[in-house]
């Protein structure tokens, strides 16, 4: 719900709204009383986004006109679809593009860390260049476009394989016969910085160098503890800062959930100086939900989630499954109040397959969104890029209530 037509004018003063009892068929609905306090602010909102890596992109890319436009309406669109704000573009890593890798812009590489590194540019990056000006021409100035990697290119690794675990040769209990690659990643990644902004016109504002650091998994990943971490934070931010990207917000550590969210964020403090590399602290919703806050001084993300093992589901609350939309409302909504995050992405936007870790699934060429979409437009088309979020409470514990003061002056109301 919006509520920022009638809401214009309550800025910096407190507003009660009340709904009068009524009753549907022999069930009577007692009033409740929402209030909300425009002078006690919360977190900033950065936005709500998505991903389409793994070459999701060109999933997308391949549609028929009509169906493409459709597609990339529903995702960014602030008229008749979500308006989401966050792309979460991929790193490649990989060899090639076989199946749905992410093909490295180095994929070979060098004898030892001191060589150099022979680069490529396709200007595709697995249609995720193509999406990317497809996303900012509808969402202007609001896209922020963040650039993560799941993994180095295997030969910086420990098991020389950009799959199945490994970690970054030169970090903590990481060495490698061939050197220390920490220098050498760092300017791989600042590489694909400039590849968009000098071949594509993208400037990349968000930058992060690991995905699911707790995990070993048979596609793209690394293994990186909060200690590991910090011993690459410790290059990858003077070599940012030299470089003509040092505006570059530096993301970490994309744990899988916010429990070893929080164990990673220990390890990642009790390094002196190791915290104040990072300006947003990242973080999963798989293994546990994001119900409580993260103590960082960086700014918070969720920065994937998804329903990855129920069928695809359009429902809205229908059988209280995971899919279903109300159940998404609600993960953001506590997303939001209880943790206090600034970012909420879902894992895909769009994807073709029979699962609901998509929010719009392709099915036979036709694009067709789910309930969890709308869960998510209700916050993304309203809540905007730097509004910050203000007091809201409801006087009945079976209403939830989020409010949000956006930079025009207007304040939207999402009630569940």
């Amino acid at each position: 719900m919006e509520a920022s037509m009638f809401l214009t004018t309550l800025v910096l003063c407190l507003a009660n709204f009340v709904a009068a009892d009524t009753t549907y068929g022999n069930v009577s609905i007692p009033r409740v009383k929402i209030t909300v306090d425009a002078q006690i602010h919360h977190q900033q909102i950065d936005g709500f986004g998505i991903s389409q890596a793994f070459q999701r992109a060109r999933q997308v890319q391949r549609l028929v006109p009509a169906e493409q436009q459709k597609a990339l309406d529903l995702l960014f669109s602030t008229e008749t679809g979500a308006g989401l704000t966050i792309l979460r573009n991929g790193i490649g890593s990989s060899t090639n593009y076989s199946s749905d890798w992410m093909k490295s812009i180095a994929p070979r590489g060098p004898a030892s860390a001191n060589g150099t590194l022979q680069y490529e540019w396709d200007g595709d990056d697995a249609g995720q260049v193509w999406l990317t000006k497809e996303a900012l021409e509808r969402a202007g100035g609001d896209l922020t476009v963040y650039a993560n990697a799941w993994s180095t290119p295997g030969y910086m690794k420990t098991n020389g394989q950009d799959s199945n675990g490994g970690s970054i040769c030169g970090t903590r209990e990481a060495d490698c016969a061939s050197g220390d690659w920490r220098k050498a990643y760092a300017e791989y990644l600042i590489q694909l910085l400039r590849f968009y902004k000098e071949k594509e016109n993208i400037t990349i504002s968000h930058l992060g160098f690991s995905n699911e650091p707790d995990l070993n998994q048979t596609y793209a990943s690394m293994q990186s503890s909060g200690f590991q971490a910090a011993d690459m934070l410790k290059v990858l931010r003077p070599t940012l800062e030299a470089s003509e990207f040092n505006k570059v917000k530096v993301v970490c550590c994309e744990a899988t959930g916010w429990g070893d969210g929080q164990d990673i964020l220990a390890e990642l403090q009790s390094i002196p100086d190791a915290e104040s590399t990072i300006d947003v602290y990242s973080a999963h919703g798989y293994s546990v939900n994001p119900a409580l806050p993260l103590e960082t001084r960086a700014k918070v993300w969720q920065t994937e989630w998804a329903d990855l093992d129920g069928k695809w589901n359009t429902a809205w609350d229908n059988l209280g499954k995971e899919g279903e939309g109300i159940s998404w409302a609600n993960k953001i909504h506590q997303a939001l109040t209880l943790s206090n995050i600034s970012g909420f992405l879902y894992w895909i936007g769009v994807e073709n397959d029979v699962s609901n870790s998509a929010l719009v699934h392709i099915q036979n060429g036709t694009v067709i969104p789910s309930k969890r979409l709308w869960a998510m437009a209700q916050y993304s088309r309203f809540v905007r890029p730097g509004a910050v979020r203000v007091e809201a409470r409801s006087d009945v514990g079976y209403v939830r209530v989020s409010a949000f003061l956006n930079r025009d002056g207007r304040i939207a109301v999402q009630v569940l």
